[in-house]
């Protein structure tokens, strides 16, 4: 288990822009490929975002893309959700996650193949 530990949620207005940050204590950080999901109340987990354990490849979920930009710094034992053009809809619970690789299939982005998650962080959207 990878302790992981969200920040940078709060509330903003439709519009604006806010950046997520995930930090984790592991030596090993650097071996895994990095997930953000979000759930809003009565929904459903949804995927956000990943990146590959070399920051390579990323992968968005259709209603994030063009809009939120992961990215990591490994030197810091972070992942970063860059969200701009933020709209009522993206009000969640944004939570990160590892994984041993990056995958594609429903498996991996319904959530059910990642090994350690964070206890989230809430971001709000207001009109």
């Amino acid at each position: 288990q990878v302790q992981l530990v969200e920040s940078g949620g709060g509330v903003v207005q439709a519009g604006g822009s806010l950046r997520l940050a995930c930090s984790s204590s592991t030596q090993h950080f650097n071996r895994y490929a990095m997930y953000w999901f979000r759930q809003a109340p009565g929904k459903d987990r949804e995927f956000v975002a990943a990146v590959d354990s070399d920051g390579a490849r990323r992968l968005y979920g259709d209603t994030v893309k063009g809009r939120f930009t992961i990215s990591r710094v490994d030197d810091k034992n972070a992942v970063y959700l860059q969200m701009t053009n933020l709209k009522p809809e993206d009000t969640a619970e944004y939570y990160c996650a590892t994984a041993p690789k990056l995958g594609e299939s429903e498996w991996y982005l319904r959530g059910n193949a990642m090994e350690s998650w964070g206890i989230g962080t809430l971001v709000t959207v207001s009109t």
